[in-house]
């Protein structure tokens, strides 16, 4: 069967994440959701998703098709519902699509001549931006046992202090000298060739994905996770950092998520709780205005290719959008616009000739080529965005 990972309604919800990735590619847990999907379905899946996407994220649409809502995390009944699907036949729960059989071009899609399936059990779900870091507990633990399920670890090294060892799951080429783990209050996963690095201690839920690095004497608090190929120090609580981003240095991230090819300076801090204990809002770009969260703890949201120098402050609820330089005293405004440079005391437009030689640098240290299509996704971000800057 051929499937489709289709952005979904969510999707300008997620943003600035999903300005530069479909929903389908967010990680949370321990894996992307599109991850989840192809080893729940054993399959791989291709991406329905905007057309400046599209060359880095194709869609191939075969005669027949499965087209799977992307904001819904699979789990072993959705998966064996999507199974056994009939040609026009769609899931929904609620009002909520969550896949249809399709013999039809996306663009002829009619609900109303589908047999409608309602699927009643408990789903997690991706519709804003603080799902990442609010549902990373029950998505980690969901991980966890589906990719440590009849595999035996890597044995725990004699010099890590381990609290519930039976929750903690090693990969190979992992390395881990001295350091405290309590999976007591959660699982602890430590991917391929990660690295735990001596002095710090770690509360479950954790996931540290492959090729990712803690720095010595880090402090992190469940429910986080490091992606692949991104480092981490100082103290984090329940915060996602998607791959290649780094917040190598003291400084507290928390309640957070940060995507790829993103930097945190040295004692940088967020604050995750305003002083009034109020619920904290978050810019919304649907409706251009500050949306409630029903949270009381809610840190940075930070889209990718975004950087902030040493000793910055971040306030309650900021978001950062894409490829934005953030520096100097006092606390920068808490909705940052993509491609803005500056901070507290004023920003100008960080103009793409500069950012895109700044993402060159920073991608080959990490062998990864900035190439025509990341710099004409980026190009399309930085015009969509320009009502927001103070040109």
């Amino acid at each position: 069967m051929n499937y489709i990972l289709f952005d979904g309604p969510a999707r300008n919800a997620l943003l600035p994440l999903t300005f530069t990735r479909p929903v389908a590619d967010i990680l949370i847990g321990i894996m992307t959701i599109r991850q989840k999907w192809e080893m729940h379905l054993g399959s791989t899946t291709t991406t329905l998703t905007e057309e400046y996407l599209s060359q880095k994220y194709p869609m191939v649409e075969l005669e027949e098709n499965v087209m799977i809502n992307a904001s819904f995390i699979p789990n072993p009944v959705l998966v064996e519902m999507i199974y056994n699907m009939e040609p026009n036949q769609a899931i929904f729960k609620g009002e909520d699509v969550i896949a249809f059989y399709t013999l039809e071009n996306q663009e002829e899609v009619d609900f109303d001549s589908y047999e409608v399936l309602e699927y009643e059990g408990d789903c997690l779900t991706v519709m804003n931006t603080w799902d990442i870091f609010s549902k990373n507990d029950a998505s980690i633990r969901e991980d966890f046992e589906f990719l440590t399920e009849d595999r035996k670890s890597q044995p725990i090294p004699k010099s890590v202090n381990v609290i519930a060892p039976e929750n903690v799951f090693i990969e190979e080429g992992a390395k881990l000298e001295f350091v405290t783990l309590n999976a007591s209050t959660g699982p602890i996963y430590i991917g391929k060739n990660a690295e735990i690095m001596e002095g710090s201690v770690i509360r479950g839920p954790f996931a540290l994905c492959e090729g990712a690095a803690v720095k010595m004497a880090a402090k992190i608090y469940g429910a986080t996770t490091v992606g692949p190929n991104s480092k981490v120090g100082g103290e984090i609580n329940n915060s996602v950092l998607f791959s290649n981003s780094n917040k190598g240095h003291d400084g507290f991230l928390g309640n957070s998520v940060l995507g790829e090819w993103c930097n945190i300076g040295a004692d940088s801090n967020n604050s995750n709780l305003k002083n009034n204990y109020e619920e904290v809002k978050l810019w919304s770009y649907e409706t251009e205005g500050f949306a409630k969260t029903g949270l009381q703890f809610c840190g940075l949201i930070m889209g990718d290719h975004s950087k902030c120098g040493i000793n910055t402050m971040f306030n309650t609820g900021t978001v950062i959008g894409v490829s934005a330089n953030i520096f100097g005293s006092g606390f920068p405004r808490n909705f940052v616009p993509s491609f803005s440079w500056g901070g507290a005391s004023g920003f100008t437009t960080y103009i793409t000739k500069k950012a895109f030689e700044t993402a060159r640098l920073v991608m080959s240290r990490r062998n990864v080529e900035f190439d025509e299509t990341e710099a004409a996704i980026l190009e399309h971000v930085f015009e969509v965005t320009k009502k927001w800057r103070k040109e």
